[in-house]
């Protein structure tokens, strides 16, 4: 019982280290052409920057705000820090059950034959998953995400928001001067068509009839 619970606790640990080592791959690779990307992920960190650049005016720092985004990216609603934390705990019991199995062994006087899988697997588990640990090498990769979601939001983003902006202030402008020419346009065709005695005897026509 306590060998098959350490190696399937061992193998959890790993198999979760090495999924997120995929996550973030992808992701790396996503964000490597973020502006292209239609990642559901990276679509809604667009939106929600979009938004909070508008809501403060044009003032974001933005490598707080991809570390507070990043904070909840998870795998199934689970997030990544605590299937981290979750990988590393389930060797950690691997380790300790390896040694409560050979205290009990010990206590009831088994050989160093039945004693030797608890430490063979306790050893090379430890060392297999620093070995997975070493090569998928977690931060480095979450650097490189970060990195590349700051440099497409502050060289990119930000630029294609002031632009929306600016398109969007000239339309209102243009809108303005078009609603003037309007106005002035039917205030001349109002002087040409009626005289200021022809516009009086007009109203008075009008007032008679509606009295």
């Amino acid at each position: 019982m306590f060998l098959a619970s350490m190696s399937l606790l061992l193998l959890l640990g790993i198999f979760t280290h090495i999924m997120i080592g995929v996550l973030y791959q992808k992701l790396i690779k996503e964000t490597e052409k973020m502006q292209l990307s239609h990642h559901k992920y990276l679509e809604q960190c667009k939106v929600k920057f979009s938004n909070y650049y508008r809501t403060n005016n044009g003032t974001v720092n933005v490598p707080v705000f991809v570390d507070r985004y990043m904070s909840g990216r998870g795998s199934r609603g689970f997030p990544i820090s605590i299937l981290s934390h979750l990988s590393g705990q389930a060797v950690l019991l691997t380790i300790f059950l390896g040694g409560l199995g050979a205290c009990r062994g010990i206590i009831e006087g088994a050989s160093i034959g039945e004693l030797l899988p608890y430490y063979m697997i306790s050893l090379l588990g430890l060392y297999v998953y620093f070995s997975i640990t070493t090569v998928i090498d977690i931060p480095k990769r979450e650097f490189i995400v970060k990195t590349n979601m700051v440099q497409y939001l502050e060289n990119d983003m930000i630029c294609e928001l002031k632009n929306t902006d600016l398109k969007q202030e000239r339309e209102k402008a243009r809108e303005k001067e078009l609603q003037l020419e309007l106005h002035e346009n039917l205030n001349k065709t109002k002087k040409v068509l009626f005289t200021k005695s022809e516009e009086q005897e007009l109203e008075e026509l009008l007032k008679e009839f509606l009295a």
